[in-house]
């Protein structure tokens, strides 16, 4: 009795070993099937695949052309991260409000979507150094131009989800806010003349009212200048310190004043310089 007794305990303990290593086996299949959530950049290279949160719709930053080829000037920086890292890219499109969720769900590894920085902003993700400036501007019909933020009293404003510009008109008050998820959706709500102007980062809307010449960035400049940065993950130092050092590197060699010149001037209209854009 007390040998079947021993042997019994003995089978029990092996189907538990056996148990434990495929558990852990599969965590671990299911995690590299998944991208995983490491995004460190040891676990980067290990994987091959640098994972970047990138607009789809918003040229000339981020969007896709007519033969379906991803282009802009976060996509140049994104393909240029991703071979000085020496794995491949691959992209995840976002829209404005959910780049931050994009992070916390391990579905990227680090944000190159136009994402200005700003307090609250620093409180849920990393921000990197700075790689571009912008301020809020606002467009409207060249026929009922709007030049002033006073002129916007009482008026509906079109904006995007989780941009600066919702942030500051909700702060400020005195407008109607007409809130959209996407930039199509917002840019359409304005040429469906759903509201007399439309609020959104300065850089791109100069792009935007070049190829539609019956609207003009009435008011080039509201509230304080700002910073886009590269967005990491809370806490992941590793990736964080990484991309410090590659923006402070791809400065010094004027990779974003050549990225401008690529990606951004074909877009903009003669008012718009590369000092205003790109930062030295």
């Amino acid at each position: 009795m007390k040998v079947k007794t021993k042997n019994k305990v003995i089978s029990i303990i092996v189907v538990a070993v056996v148990l434990i290593i495929s558990f852990f086996g599969f965590k671990s299949s299911l995690n590299e099937s998944t991208g995983g959530s490491d995004s460190s950049v040891s676990a980067i290279k290990k994987r091959g695949v640098l994972r970047v949160a990138v607009f789809g719709d918003l040229p000339p930053y981020g969007w896709v052309d007519d033969h379906g080829f991803r282009r802009g000037y976060d996509l140049r920086l994104a393909r240029k991260m991703a071979k000085d890292l020496g794995v491949k890219v691959k992209f995840t499109q976002v829209n404005a409000n959910n780049r931050v969720d994009t992070l916390n769900s391990n579905k990227a590894d680090i944000v190159l979507a136009n994402f200005t920085v700003t307090p609250e902003r620093k409180q849920v993700v990393d921000f990197a150094r700075p790689y571009m400036k912008v301020s809020v501007g606002v467009i409207s019909p060249k026929s009922a131009p709007l030049k002033s933020e006073t002129a916007l009293k009482g008026k509906s404003i079109i904006v995007n989800k989780g941009t600066t510009a919702e942030n500051y008109f909700t702060a400020r008050g005195g407008v109607n806010l007409l809130k959209f998820d996407s930039k199509t959706q917002q840019f359409n709500a304005l040429k469906n003349k759903r509201a007399a102007a439309l609020a959104d980062d300065n850089s791109y809307l100069y792009a935007w009212v070049k190829r539609n010449p019956t609207y003009t960035v009435g008011i080039k400049n509201i509230g304080p200048n700002q910073y886009i940065s590269p967005a990491v993950k809370k806490g992941n130092n590793s990736l964080l310190d990484w991309t410090n050092k590659e923006i402070t590197k791809l400065t010094n060699q004027k990779f974003f004043t050549d990225d401008y010149n690529k990606e951004l001037k074909p877009y903009f209209g003669k008012e718009v310089k590369p000092s205003d854009i790109v930062l030295d």
